[in-house]
């Protein structure tokens, strides 16, 4: 499984739902890479990877994992996944040592030995159940296991959510060593975007089912800017040149796309870089064009 270029390709995938509609997704997460895949809450997120795993099928479209079709090739490349959700999958009333001898018997390529050195790393009790867990030690529980079978592909959904900043760092860091085998990738959908700035080689933005921005983090934070002008100035830009404006009593904030060609047709301007958050606010409300 090798010779593939992307770890995940999606085409125009579509699935319809009573009031909403997840509306021709189409992305690639470059093998060896991390994406981040951002939105609001109720964007798509969850409904692009839910259909990844097999959960949920697609209307329209086509998806590959591993360069492979999941119709064909199901068993090989769920063997091959991972994937962490912000609730944990397995029953309350289990411990590790317990979770240990199941995934044994699911996952062909599963290490206890791995298993058991994340749950040192991340001082996890294996004789407790997992009912009196905290949030924090169920989230560090679901990756260990799902770093211990060997996985080359790491899906998370929301997985960082409602953990602290230091557990968050500690998770971080190990996804940082999971990639350093250049075989291994993943897709992490959050919307805290800061751990994604920290970690992403890209960035896939959905809002309302569709994608309004896919490519490499560091190209989209470096064409990306605010502008800030007084109220007069601002009534000068043209509209096609800024995504929204933010206004307040003293002038205007403007989200522009591509920060070389304004500076040089605004001259006057101050331009300050943004960041992911800020390039997901100004999107957002790209339909009202001004807000405050």
């Amino acid at each position: 499984m090798s010779d593939y270029e992307n770890a995940i390709e999606i085409r125009d995938l579509t699935k319809r739902y009573d009031g909403f509609t997840l509306d021709k997704v189409s992305f690639n997460v470059p093998k060896g890479s991390i994406m981040g895949f951002i939105g609001q809450n109720g964007a798509g997120k969850s409904t692009t990877i839910n259909t990844l795993l097999g959960i949920i099928r697609q209307d329209e479209g086509k998806y590959k994992i591993f360069g492979l079709d999941p119709r064909e090739h199901e068993l090989e490349i769920k063997r091959d996944i991972s994937a962490v959700f912000d609730e944990l999958p397995f029953h309350e009333q289990l411990t590790a040592r317990a979770l240990d001898k199941t995934l044994k018997h699911i996952f062909p390529g599963w290490s206890s030995e791995t298993f058991f050195k994340y749950l040192e790393r991340f001082a996890l009790p294996s004789k407790k159940k997992f009912a009196q867990f905290s949030k924090g030690m169920k989230m560090k529980l679901q990756i260990a296991a799902a770093l211990s079978h060997g996985a080359k592909l790491l899906i998370m959904d929301e997985a960082t959510t409602g953990l602290d900043p230091v557990v968050r760092n500690e998770i971080l860091d190990i996804f940082m060593e999971y990639l350093q085998d250049e075989n291994n990738s993943i897709l992490m959908s959050s919307h805290i975007t800061s751990d994604l700035e920290k970690i992403a080689d890209s960035v896939t933005f959905i809002d309302r089912g569709k994608i309004l921005l896919s490519g490499y983090k560091d190209d989209i934070l470096g064409s990306h800017g605010i502008m800030k002008c007084s109220k007069a100035d601002y009534a000068q830009v043209a509209r096609e040149d800024f995504i929204s404006a933010r206004l307040n009593d003293y002038g205007a904030e403007l989200m522009v796309s591509d920060r070389a060609e304004c500076s040089k047709k605004y001259s006057g301007a101050v331009i300050d870089p943004a960041t992911l958050d800020d390039i997901m606010i100004y999107y957002v409300n790209r339909e009202k064009k001004e807000w405050s």
